[in-house]
């Protein structure tokens, strides 16, 4: 290897001629390269090494600082642009769309948006995206500030969960994000009704929350029904809440009279949610938990129903007619409610080719008070004792204006005996007629004996009765009758005239000659009389000597000797 080769440095040197050979035969003498070693690296090549290391430095920074790539999927890009639209967080930009592209299927489209660094803490399969533009429902105005700076992607982080790239962005925007304090629960109901997404809450008719959201049962047999309350109010909810259906106007008639009963206009309009919790003998009060289930009562009336844990089945048969018995319909024990009905049916008896209507109640034993050890009445067979002394169930009308039935059980001592019947699982108590099938049935049974009764003879008889009640009339014997009965009346009116032209008079001068005699004695004998106080003096002068000899006599009794010698003895 050459000097040149191993790092030497060329240096160019003056030409020396050679003294040995002449002038005009030397040729011009060539240049030669001297080589020097050197043993440290030129600073030139320092420069790109500096610029290698900068550019690389750069390139990290950029790579690690740069967001990561989200892919949400939404139902239509209406409004949304790529490098315009933005994706932000409490109206912060957090993120920007870099693209917009249809889903394979052509069913929706795919929007890709680049976000800023430290988003990835809080993309999570929590995280929720919507499209922020101007809304108006009956429940909420929204999105109005959009109409000028035009819709963007909105955010609402979630930073607890496994992480995720991709999501299903909401066709409508949530009504609460997860940053906001309260909880959420889960309703239970039969049908939605008139919720929907933003009708409120009320508590003792003050609004806490609103209604979050709503889906169908899989196997669509009910609603789940979610609800927010805020902070602090959801302390409020307790294992014992009771929500109900506050919607539209509760209007009831019954014999306490008419009933009305609204949480307000709102409510009325796109419906509402109320609830509350009642009083409780320990009470005790466990807060709920997120997302805890409860029931969404039909009304106000029924959440504040007690409910019991033990119930018991019968069966009850009906002959006559039942419309106006509906499910639901109470069960009376001498006015007070025990239980409801459970189904109404209508079944076709083979064998005696006759129709019968069983009814199936539920009643609960705990609502009756007993005295002493309920389980010893329990092992006692009540029902069996409490049919033979004459228990019947009977439908009677709740209503004459809606003509609605209830089941009513009362002691009926003059129904025919009959024993606890069993039909199947269930115990049968045997039933009475209704009051009107009673009323119906006598008004048939009397109608029954006047047919029977012999009518036509009974018509004969009477004709020949009045046949000869008009031949005694006509008889010459009544007409003589009636004559001296008018000549006796004459006689007796013209006596009564004597006496009151002849009699009267002679009677009224005696009695008014009566009543001054009486009047006279009543002067002679009154207080003020003369007569009266001439008498008053003799009787007290009278008084004074009787008074005088009554003196006298214990006098001489004493002093009998005074008779011959006088007064004093002789002194």
């Amino acid at each position: 290897m050459s000097e040149t080769e191993n790092g030497a440095v060329p240096r160019p040197v003056p030409p020396v001629a050679a003294p040995d050979q002449p002038d005009n035969d030397t040729e011009a003498a060539l240049p030669q390269a001297i080589t020097i070693r050197r043993d440290r690296v030129s600073v030139v090549w320092l420069i790109p090494l500096v610029a290698l290391i900068i550019g690389g430095w750069l390139a990290f920074k950029t790579f690690s600082e740069q967001g990561p790539t989200i892919y949400i999927q939404f139902a239509t890009a209406a409004g949304l642009q790529a490098g315009k639209t933005k994706v932000k967080f409490k109206d912060v930009d957090v993120g920007e769309v870099t693209s917009i592209d249809v889903s394979d299927d052509l069913k929706s489209v795919v929007v890709t948006a680049h976000l800023k660094h430290g988003a990835a803490d809080y993309l999570t399969r929590g995280t929720r995206f919507w499209v922020e533009r101007p809304r108006v429902t009956a429940s909420r105005v929204s999105g109005l500030d959009t109409l000028l700076s035009g819709p963007f992607i909105a955010i609402d982080p979630v930073t607890e969960g496994d992480a995720e790239r991709h999501f299903v962005g909401l066709e409508e925007p949530p009504l609460f994000t997860t940053s906001e304090p309260g909880k959420r629960f889960q309703l239970r109901s039969p049908t939605l009704g008139s919720l929907n997404i933003g009708s409120p809450v009320y508590y003792r008719q003050i609004q806490v929350g609103q209604v979050a959201g709503n889906a169908l049962d899989a196997d669509g047999r009910a609603v789940s029904i979610e609800v927010f309350v805020s902070a602090p109010h959801d302390r409020l909810v307790t294992r014992d809440t009771r929500f109900w259906n506050a919607s539209g106007v509760d209007f009831s008639i019954s014999t306490n009279g008419i009933q009305v009963d609204t949480q307000s206009l709102l409510s009325v309009l796109i419906g509402g949610v109320s609830f509350d919790t009642p009083d409780t003998i320990d009470g005790a009060r466990e807060p709920a938990a997120v997302n805890e289930v409860f029931h969404l009562y039909r009304g106000r009336e029924e959440a504040h129903a007690k409910t019991y844990a033990h119930k018991e089945r019968y069966l009850l048969f009906f002959q006559g007619s039942v419309n106006g018995l509906n499910v639901g319909a109470p069960v009376l024990l001498r006015g007070i409610s025990i239980g409801a009905v459970l189904d109404v049916q209508l079944t076709f008896d083979p064998e005696d080719f006759e129709f019968q209507i069983p009814v199936l109640i539920e009643v609960e034993p705990e609502r009756i008070g007993v005295r002493g050890d309920r389980d010893r009445i329990n092992q006692q067979g009540v029902v069996e004792r409490l049919v033979a002394n004459g228990l019947r169930g009977q439908l009677k009308s709740s209503s004459l204006l809606t003509g609605q039935l209830y089941v009513d059980l009362d002691f009926h001592p003059n129904a025919p005996a009959q024993p606890l019947g069993k039909h199947g699982e269930y115990a049968v108590l045997p039933t009475v007629p209704a009051p009107l099938d009673a009323l119906t049935t006598k008004a048939n049974s009397i109608l029954d004996k006047l047919d029977a009764l012999p009518i036509q003879q009974l018509g004969q008889d009477a004709a020949g009765a009045l046949a000869s009640a008009n031949a005694l009339l006509s008889s010459k014997e009544l007409r003589g009758a009636i004559v001296e009965a008018d000549a006796a009346l004459a006689a007796f009116r013209q006596t009564a005239e004597r006496l009151n032209s002849q009699i009267a008079p002679e009677l009224s001068t005696a009695l008014r000659d009566t009543s001054a005699t009486l009047k006279s004695a009543n002067a002679i004998v009154s207080e003020n009389a003369p007569m009266y106080i001439e008498m008053q003096r003799m009787f007290q002068e009278l008084s004074a000597a009787a008074r005088s000899v009554r003196l006298l006599t214990d006098y001489l009794e004493r002093h009998p000797e005074a008779l011959l010698k006088g007064k004093g003895g002789g002194r």
